[in-house]
Parts: C-alpha cells; sequence; structure tokens
C-alpha cells in the first residue's frame, strides 16, 4: 500500500521482555479465575468486535490491501471464535480413573501458562481469535505479537479482548522478526503458537527445543488440486480459479499446484484462463501485501517460464502503485519449478498435466509441505483412495473451502505441527495433572 496509515516509532526489542515477565505475573490469578468468568469476558469481546467490525475490516484494508468485505467476514468469523471458545471452556474436561473403591483418581487439565501468539497479516483477526480465545479461555496469559505487515489490526484486536480481562493478562507487542525471536527464547514462556512461514517456524522449533516451551506451528503449504476426468470442466476451474485467487492468494490452504490429466486438460485450461480473466474486472481480487510479495510471485512465475512452462494469461507485473498482480494461469509446468515446489502465496495457477488420475495423485503426494489437499472427482473410488494416501492434514472432495464447524486437523511435515484450532485447541493449551485422593488411616491410640 502506499497510503500513510500512522507514524510509530520504531519498538524496543526489549519490549518483549518486559510484556512476558508482566504476563507471568497475572497469570496464576488469571488461572484461578473461574471458567464461566473468563467465558464471560470472550463473549463480551466478541460483542465488541461485531460493533466495530466495520472499523477493523477498512484498517485491515489499508494496512495489507485485503478487500473490505472479505476483511469484515475475517473480523466476524473471529468474533464467532472468540464465542466458540467461551462455550467450550468451561466445558472442558478431564476423566475420572478407576482406581480403589476407597479412593479417588482424576486427570485435571491445567492451564501451561504464558502463551506467545505469533499472528498472521493474511487473516490478522480470524486467526488471532483462535489462537488468543483457547489460550485465555483455558487460563493462560497471552502476549500477541501480530505481523509487522498489520501492527494496527493486530493492537486493535488486543485492546478489544484486552479490555474485558484484568490487565497483562493480554499484553501486545509490535515488531518485527527480531521482536519475535527475543518472544520466543525467553525463557518464562510456556506455548508458542504461530501461523506463518516455515522458514520462521523451524527457528520457532529450534528456540522451543532449547527453552522447553510447546511450539504449536502451522507453517507454510503447498496445497494440490487434483481434477479427475468426468467431472464439469466448468465447475472445475471455477473451483480452482477460487482457490487460486481468492484474496489473491494469500490464504494458507489456497491452491498452489494444479493436476489433470491430459484427456480433459484443453477444456480445463480454456476455462480456468476464462475464470481467471474475470479477476477483478468482474470479480474483485485483492492486491498482495506489498511490493515484495509480489516481487516473490513474480519470480516463481519467471523461473516456470524460463523452464519452458506457458503463460496463458496475467504473468506481467502492471504498471502504476500498489503491489496488483493479475491472475495469473500456467501450462506446461514440471515437477521440478519452483512454482510447484515451493509456496507462491500469490494469484498463480499453476497446471501440470498428468497422464491420469494415478499419475496426479502420486505427484500432488510427493511434497514435503502437508497443509491441505483438494480432489474434484465423481468416483467414490478414487476419492477414497486420495484422501487415504494424501499426506496432508485437511483433504476437501469436491469443494476447495468450506467444511463443518468443530473441525481440526494437524499439519505434516514443513507445513508444522499440533492442533491450531477446533476443541483440540484447547487440549493443546492445557496439561494434564493426575490427582490421587485416598483417606488417611485412623489414628492409633
Amino acid at each position: 500500500m502506499t497510503d500513510l496509515i500512522e507514524r510509530r516509532p520504531v519498538p524496543d526489542v526489549s519490549d518483549a521482555g518486559d510484556a512476558v515477565v508482566a504476563a507471568r505475573r497475572a497469570f496464576p490469578a488469571w488461572a484461578r479465575t473461574p471458567a464461566t468468568e473468563r467465558a464471560a469476558a470472550l463473549r463480551a469481546a466478541a460483542a465488541e468486535l461485531r460493533e466495530r467490525a466495520g472499523e477493523l475490516a477498512q484498517l485491515n484494508h489499508q494496512e495489507t490491501g485485503k478487500l473490505p468485505e472479505e476483511a469484515e467476514g475475517g473480523v466476524l468469523a473471529g468474533a464467532a471464535t472468540l464465542d466458540q471458545y467461551a462455550e467450550l471452556g468451561p466445558v472442558h474436561r478431564g476423566r475420572s480413573l478407576l482406581g480403589d473403591w476407597g479412593a479417588t483418581d482424576v486427570m485435571v487439565p491445567e492451564p501451561r501458562g504464558v502463551v506467545v501468539a505469533l499472528t498472521p497479516w493474511n487473516d490478522p483477526v480470524a486467526v488471532a481469535c483462535g489462537l488468543l480465545g483457547a489460550a485465555l479461555a483455558t487460563g493462560n496469559a497471552v502476549v500477541h505479537k501480530p505481523s509487522e505487515r498489520c501492527p494496527l489490526v493486530g493492537q486493535r484486536l488486543t485492546e478489544v479482548i484486552g479490555r474485558k480481562v484484568p490487565a497483562d493478562v493480554l499484553r501486545w507487542v509490535p515488531g518485527d522478526g527480531r521482536v519475535g525471536a527475543r518472544l520466543v527464547a525467553h525463557p518464562e514462556v510456556d506455548v508458542i503458537a504461530h501461523v506463518g512461514s516455515t522458514t520462521t517456524g523451524r527457528s520457532i522449533a529450534a528456540a522451543a527445543a532449547a527453552t522447553g516451551a510447546k511450539a504449536l506451528l502451522e507453517n507454510g503449504g503447498n496445497d494440490p488440486l487434483i481434477v479427475d476426468t468426468g467431472v464439469d470442466l466448468a465447475w472445475a476451474a471455477e473451483q480452482a480459479a477460487i482457490g487460486a485467487f481468492t484474496n489473491a492468494g494469500q490464504i494458507c490452504v489456497s491452491v498452489e499446484r494444479i493436476y489433470v490429466p491430459r484427456e480433459i486438460a484443453p477444456d480445463f485450461l480454456e476455462a480456468l484462463v476464462g475464470q481467471a480473466r474475470l479477476r477483478p474486472d468482474r470479480v474483485p481480487m485483492a492486491p498482495l501485501v506489498d511490493r515484495r510479495q509480489r516481487d516473490h510471485v513474480h519470480e516463481h512465475v519467471v523461473d516456470a517460464r524460463h523452464g519452458g512452462a506457458k503463460v496463458l494469461t496475467g504473468g506481467q507485473i502492471p504498471d502504476g502503485p500498489g503491489a496488483f498482480y493479475p491472475a495469473t494461469v500456467l501450462t506446461g509446468c514440471t515437477p521440478t519449478m519452483r512454482v510447484l515446489r515451493e509456496e507462491t502465496f500469490g494469484p498463480v495457477a499453476p497446471v501440470r498435466v498428468v497422464a491420469d488420475f494415478d499419475q496426479a495423485l502420486l505427484e500432488a503426494s510427493d511434497d514435503r509441505y502437508g497443509l491441505a489437499a483438494t480432489v474434484l472427482t465423481n468416483s467414490m473410488e478414487h476419492a477414497q483412495r486420495a484422501w487415504r494416501r494424501l499426506p496432508v492434514g485437511t483433504v476437501k472432495i469436491n469443494g476447495v473451502f468450506g467444511g463443518a464447524p468443530g473441525g481440526a486437523a494437524q499439519p505434516r511435515g514443513a507445513s508444522g505441527e499440533g492442533f491450531g484450532y477446533g476443541p483440540e485447541l484447547l487440549d493443546e493449551m492445557t496439561r494434564m495433572k493426575v490427582v490421587h485422593l485416598a483417606p488417611a488411616p485412623a489414628a492409633r491410640i
């Protein structure tokens, strides 16, 4: 973006350590607060988020370029997530054990302590509300560092929630990777919850190994989409376009690579090019977050073109201000190209033409990432085989986005580890203590 939103001093890295110390002091009292009171605080925060959805959405648009209506949807999704954890927190429970008749044995979940939440710029409110909501609902204190690409959205969100809880239970720390590194290396941190790049995630894992903190990592993805023979190709192209171009491809589970059998490839490519050319004239499409990200996306396209891929539409940096990049369709892609091997995180749909569904499934599975995958097929046998074989946390059959509420998946490989959302995130934010209660023997006279 080119417009100045607000001037801020460069944050002092030492502020990160101060925030962790303050959160540690606030933790014991918050951990003893009844779960129903913690839940009431989250509900109050959710209500205020809904009231300020338009304001936060506009700020998000100014900082990252996200379309206002999509940004507002993210705020409302975040509010719904806070409500979800307000409901789940008080009923999060351990279990009783069957021991001796005269004793009681129970497993009790307890908060871990101080959680550092490092949240991304591409969906800053919805993602942060998941991590903050689960941590607070279970009695942890939290230090929140949003991406340096959207510090004001992160600050406003943290202020809204922070006003509903006691002082220092939730702290906001601005800054770049230096601040993040200071936070994750702090010995008083018990959990590091991160949504972002694989490179950052690996550095966090190393820091957590040194301090003993628990690391919850949702790193990058390189999600494949397989188009099977026999499907409606106009619908398949629309699904591919939605997956590759929504929010300019800046979604963790965006479609990053497409596999199409040779016999249907010409018709599919024609339909996909048509879908790409609808954007942004008839279908709104956001710019990329900044020119640094646009340069990264264009490097992948140039690398593919130099390797023999053909640009069917897009693939050129437009003149003028801003960071817009056109919806781009590539064909002739090969497995060694960066656009198929790495996360592009932009509005690029690289198509790999293969012999058949079996080759598509084999190549889609051959990847170091393991976040999600989509399969478009009319064959129940192909669908069953695909979800069994694809080494990812989430497999979507016949729909690039969507799914029932309450689901939670664990990423694989370079995409991270641990549950990052859903009811299971409450388990990640707590640890179990076994308690054995037995009567003392009668006093001897």
